[in-house]
């Protein structure tokens, strides 16, 4: 089974729930910024997506 969920919406959520737990490391830190980027879409959007898929796809190929 394969599923697919947009970047958005993965760290959107992420976000929500870092804010309603009140976390405030550096993991935190870091969903909040790859959700504010992929949601803005800058210049620097190439090497980040690339880098959050070269990542997605390390991960899954851990499970196969």
């Amino acid at each position: 089974m394969i599923l697919d969920i947009s970047a958005v919406l993965l760290f959107g959520a992420a976000s929500a729930l870092a804010v309603k737990t009140k976390s405030a490391g550096g993991g935190a830190a870091l969903v909040l910024f790859l959700f504010g980027f992929f949601v803005a879409g800058t210049g620097a959007y190439e090497p980040i997506h690339n880098l959050v898929q070269a990542s997605a796809d390390a991960l899954s190929a851990l499970g196969n």
